[in-house]
């Protein structure tokens, strides 16, 4: 599989929402969908043909998507429900919005942690 995950924070406090099976049972509300592997909950929708989702340690868990191969047959709308679909996963999964992942990032990359 080509790529590596990208990490994300999780919330104080968020940690019981994602251990175990729930992060799997997270992935499956968002995608419909879920399988795991080696402790690796495995998913796919829309415009991404596999989604790979794993809590690294309590304030930690790890993203891995991969696109569809033929991602220019899907509409603008589709590709936007695709986003909009991870960002919930996301939100639901770590306590941080969109805008606070991104944040969350810059002030990583600012201080040379990225």
């Amino acid at each position: 599989m080509a790529g590596e995950m990208t990490e994300f924070d999780i919330k104080r406090g968020f940690y019981a929402k994602v251990e175990g099976a729930k992060l799997g049972e997270l992935m499956k509300t968002a995608f419909g969908n879920v399988s795991e592997e080696n402790g690796v909950f495995i998913s796919s929708y829309g415009a991404m043909a596999r989604i790979e989702a794993k809590v690294l340690s309590k304030t930690q868990m790890g993203l891995l998507t991969v696109n569809i191969d033929d991602i220019k047959s899907l509409t603008d709308d589709q590709i936007i429900d695709s986003k909009r679909a991870l960002n919930k996963f996301l939100e639901a999964a770590t306590g941080f919005t969109a805008k606070q992942r991104m944040e969350r990032a810059k002030k990583k990359a600012k201080e040379g942690e990225l």
